[in-house]
């Protein structure tokens, strides 16, 4: 079991996060190139954004489907980003992960990262009931993933890696405004809808509890 350096940041900029992930994971290159170790720079933030769009490096700028004034009007904002995979949103009630770790000093790959990140959040969502699976040829945690006319998603996924450390990470819908993904084809899907926990379940969840749980399950599976 490992014990991450979680930070719980509450609801903050996304550009603001953005630049303190990657002064982080600049710290834990530096200490690599120089031959320390690292271990007391690792970090995994927990965090709300105010609400944004965010496309990744190989996504399509089409996927959003508002534009200009629309986007104020909804009090949003919207980034090109270096993650992989297409274009998400965050805003409040969604829980999102950014681990900054050094994948070298757990022993794995990038595909076993992400896996591992996928397992996690299906342990988390399991405590409520849910049954998340992965989804061939996607990231992100799915729920009936082997039914196309009911697959739905629940949490995204997309990462950076730099000399094996991490950034970016996971978004998990708990009470989110589910309307702001109509504006988009969220992660470049236009044939299958998103979710949340309360959609689900029919009522809220406490963003302290559902972090706590995040929390060991990912201790768990690292």
């Amino acid at each position: 079991m490992t014990n991450f350096n979680y930070e719980d940041v509450g609801l903050k900029d996304y550009k603001e996060c953005w630049d303190y992930q990657e002064e982080i994971l600049n710290e834990i290159v530096q200490q690599k190139r120089s031959g320390n170790s690292p271990t007391d720079k690792n970090r995994f933030l927990l965090v709300e954004h105010p609400h944004v769009y965010t496309l990744g490096k190989s996504g399509d700028e089409n996927n959003l489907l508002i534009h200009g004034d629309f986007l104020k009007k909804i009090d949003a904002v919207f980034y090109k980003i270096n993650r992989g995979g297409d274009i998400t949103y965050h805003g409040p009630g969604q829980l999102v992960g950014y681990p900054i770790i050094d994948l070298e000093q757990y022993k794995i790959g990038v595909r076993e990262y992400i896996e591992k990140m996928e397992d996690a959040i299906i342990a988390t969502i399991a405590e409520y009931g849910l049954t998340g699976s992965r989804k061939e040829g996607a990231t992100g945690v799915w729920l009936d993933a082997e039914i196309p006319a009911k697959t739905r998603k629940i949490c995204a996924i997309g990462v950076r890696v730099s000399r094996y450390v991490t950034m970016h990470g996971f978004a998990l819908n708990v009470n989110t405004d589910m309307r702001y993904f109509s504006y988009i084809n969220p992660c470049g899907f236009i044939s299958y809808g998103v979710t949340s926990l309360e959609r689900e379940l029919g009522q809220k969840v406490g963003m302290q509890e559902i972090k706590e749980v995040v929390k060991a399950k990912f201790n768990a599976a690292y």
